[in-house]
Parts: C-alpha cells; sequence; structure tokens
C-alpha cells in the first residue's frame, strides 16, 4: 500500500516513527510537506501536486497538520479527500479541533464531562466571567495557544481580570475555565485510535508549575485509566469526528474532565513512557479501513 505522510519536517520523532513502521510492514511509505503542495481543482481530474508531480496512486494519508499551517495543511486533506483517498483524519475533523471554543462546545452538547468554562467578548463582562467558574483561582487561555503557550492560572480576582483585560487589549479571543486544584499539576493523555484508547500516560508538571505539558519540563509515566476515563476519550474524539486523536483530561472530584482534543498527538512521549509501538497500531488501522468498500465519512453536522 502507498501511504503519504503530510509533514512539515521528516525529521521529526513521530514522522519517522510512522515511516519506520509503514516500511517495516512492507507498505511504500513517501513523507510530502503539505505546506509545498498545490492543487488542481478541477470537477473531474482533481489533482494534488508536488514537486511540479501529481501524487498518484495514494492509498491513504496520515496528516501531521501543525496548528500554524492548518487552513492550508486542511485544504490539502480536502483535495485527497475529493480524490478518494482515506485519510487517518478528515479535513474537516481537523478543523473542528483546532477551533478550542467550538470543540467544547460540541463535547458539551454530547454530555461529556468539562471543566466549567466561561466565554466573552466585551471587558464590561469581566465579573461575570469570573463569576462564571467560580472565582479565582482560575485558568485564562488564549484559543490560538498550544503546547501551554498562552495559558495562564490567575490567583486572585483583580489578578484575573488584569490578565483578561490585558488579552482582549490586544483582541485576543479567550477562555476562562475552573482550575482543577485536586489534579494537583498533573494530567492524562490518552491516545484514542478508531473506538480504542490503545496508550495513555500521565504527565506531571515540573515543580512549580501547574502546565503539564512535556515541552513546559513535564515528566510522563504509564498509566492505568479506569473505565470512565477511557469511556470518556472515546466519546471526545468521536465527538471530533477524529479517529487518531490525543485527548487530554483530568482527575477532578466530579470524575474525568476533558482539557482538550488533539488532531496530530505527537508520539515520543507516549511511545517512551509506556513502551508502545502506537506509531505500528496507526499504520495497521490506515491499512485496515483504507479500502475501496469502507464507509468512512465524517458525519458530525456541527
Amino acid at each position: 500500500m502507498k501511504i503519504v505522510i503530510l509533514s512539515r519536517d521528516s525529521t521529526l520523532y513521530s514522522t519517522r516513527r510512522l515511516k519506520e513502521a509503514g516500511e517495516v510492514r512492507g507498505h511504500a511509505i513517501q513523507i510530502i510537506d503539505h505546506m509545498r503542495c498545490y492543487m488542481n481543482i478541477t470537477s473531474h481530474h482533481p489533482k494534488v501536486m508536488y514537486q511540479g508531480q501529481p501524487l498518484v496512486e495514494v492509498d491513504a494519508i496520515i496528516p501531521r497538520i501543525g496548528a500554524s499551517s492548518t487552513f492550508y495543511g486542511t485544504a490539502v486533506v480536502r483535495q485527497f479527500e475529493i480524490m478518494g483517498v482515506f485519510t487517518a483524519n478528515t479535513s474537516m475533523a481537523i478543523s473542528r479541533s483546532r477551533d478550542k471554543l467550538r470543540s467544547l462546545q460540541i463535547m458539551a452538547r454530547r454530555g461529556i464531562g468539562l471543566p466549567v468554562t466561561g466565554f466573552a467578548h466585551s471587558t464590561k463582562d469581566i465579573d461575570g466571567l469570573v463569576d462564571i467558574v467560580g472565582g479565582a483561582p482560575l485558568v485564562i487561555k488564549l484559543l490560538e495557544g498550544t503546547q501551554g503557550i498562552g495559558v495562564v492560572l490567575a490567583e486572585t480576582q483583580q489578578a484575573a481580570k488584569s490578565v483578561i483585560e490585558a488579552f482582549r487589549g490586544m483582541d485576543a479571543n479567550i477562555l476562562v475555565q475552573e482550575f482543577i486544584k485536586e489534579a494537583g499539576g498533573m494530567d492524562i493523555r490518552c491516545f484514542v485510535i478508531g473506538d480504542k484508547v490503545v496508550a495513555a500516560m500521565k504527565r506531571q508538571g515540573a515543580p512549580g508549575e501547574f502546565r503539564s505539558n512535556l515541552h513546559r519540563g513535564g515528566s510522563a509515566a504509564r498509566v492505568r485509566l479506569t473505565p470512565e476515563e477511557r469511556s470518556t476519550a472515546i466519546r471526545a474524539a468521536k465527538a471530533m469526528g477524529l479517529r487518531v486523536a490525543g485527548v487530554d483530561l483530568l482527575r477532578s472530584n466530579h470524575g474525568p474532565v476533558v482539557m482538550e482534543v488533539n488532531s496530530s498527538p505527537g508520539l515520543e512521549g507516549i511511545e517512551k513512557a509506556t513502551e508502545i509501538d502506537v506509531a505500528g497500531k496507526i499504520i495497521d488501522f490506515v491499512v485496515k479501513h483504507a479500502t475501496p468498500d469502507s464507509d468512512d465519512r465524517d458525519r458530525i453536522k456541527y
């Protein structure tokens, strides 16, 4: 089978592992920079071009679309979809998960556990926004932030007002969420493929750091999930329409709550923490479902 990995950097751990896992299984793997692709958008012979040549006889693609290239990257994925090529994650699902506000609204509609979250436009409504999440301490998040960047813990009411006013003064869109103190700076990354959690790790923030992202100096270890945590992760991925997803959970006093659903979850941390061949499981899933008779359309309506 010919599988294309859409990635801007062939040296990244996740990209390399997917290529290795595919080649070990006897598949032809090609890494393509999606930002260097261009498209022939026509009714009967749509094409994706790369280095002057059409990408033909592609059986499946695995998108590794970074947040900064979401718009163009999803356009390339969509073009492959038009050509009838199976994709590990659809363009719509990727776009849906990248919009933090939209994704929370979708999960709320599905009854999935979430931190109490507030969203407003006017700085005149800050007091009401803070009240929604139960007051300080609270977490303020930039909608466009990734890897823990643009996430602030405001420990007092006045600090919260100052940070919100500063962000809104830059015309930045923000979310305000309750601070789950009992999580103790620890979250759980669940790696979902299809309808299964294939691996899970707990990430502990560095001393004095409430964010548990590995990019921020956190540590990772294998973790055993409860049935409720496993079910919540699978439901969250399905709500986004994602076939491959990293679902980040917090353990709260009222059960697991979803912080984020990632459409291009990294493999390095979870493979090293769990010693599970996650890349191989992604390849196996793609190969199984990239068949002419497979009906894998995205049926999410919002």
